[in-house]
């Protein structure tokens, strides 16, 4: 990061300064993926009965945010940019370019062998993969001001890279925010649980109140009310439903009340 803004600044180019700027809210969400991880490890206590598993969840909402900001601050400055281009220096401007995009794919490669269905680590290598795009359009930019001396391209490629940083942010952010309003995880569907346990668990006469959310991306959670038939044993009926919600749908933190 230091490196492409001391080259930025050097050769006059907004796509390595663009870049370093990427670079800064990486340092940033980097630092809360790992914190994240780390106080998620923290045991449950009597003000926050579910531990802090869902830290990492906030903090891959945080870096969408960034991304999005990130993304507004390239866009002002290409637009002034393109209005009046300068001069870029396109020689240093490559070689600087070179040096990020090397770092940025040693550090995507160490991230994709770490959990991709995690959101805390999707923000983070999309944060990392937009550093490699934005490496990448650098290095273009520079080539084609040293064959053409098109210094607009600078600006112009700093903006495409800005709209593959946004496409990120958005669907980070989106499922980060998901999971903190406590919306329904994508493969469950209320309806259908309703209905598996009326058709499917003899002695279940109504299904009622069912609420589904996840604490994290990988651990959904459920509570539901129902109304048994007859006589039927409670205990017996408790321990077949929670079975079938198990096997039927993967849930196995399910809050059950039968009446």
């Amino acid at each position: 990061m230091v490196v492409e803004v001391v080259g930025g600044l050097i050769s006059g180019s907004l796509a390595l300064l663009a870049d370093a700027g990427h670079m800064l809210t990486d340092f940033v969400a980097l630092s809360l993926a790992w914190g994240a991880f780390a106080l998620a490890k923290r045991p449950a206590n009597d003000r926050h009965t579910y531990g802090f598993e869902r830290l990492p969840v906030l903090a891959a909402f945080v870096n969408g945010l960034t991304l999005f900001l990130v993304a507004i601050w390239i866009v002002v400055e290409a637009y002034q940019r393109f209005q009046d281009p300068g001069h870029i220096l396109a020689g240093p401007m490559l070689y600087v370019a070179i040096a990020g995009l090397v770092i940025n794919i040693i550090v995507f490669y160490i991230l994709s062998g770490a959990d991709q269905e995690n959101l805390n680590v999707r923000g983070a290598v999309l944060h990392v993969l937009g550093d490699m795009l934005g490496s990448a359009a650098a290095i273009v930019a520079a080539l084609i001001i040293m064959k053409t001396g098109y210094m607009a391209i600078d600006p112009i490629l700093s903006v495409i890279v800005c709209i593959l940083i946004l496409r990120s942010a958005w669907y980070v952010t989106r499922d980060s925010a998901h999971i903190l309003l406590q919306g329904a995880p994508k493969n469950l569907n209320r309806t259908e649980i309703e209905t598996d346990l009326k058709t499917e668990v003899e002695g279940v006469q109504d299904v009622e109140h069912v609420h589904l959310w996840s604490l994290t991306d990988g651990r959904p959670m459920m509570t539901v009310e129902v109304v048994a038939a007859g006589d039927v044993d409670r205990s017996d009926l408790r321990a077949r439903i929670k079975q079938r919600l198990v096997d039927r749908f993967d849930l196995d933190h399910v809050t059950l009340d039968i009446h």
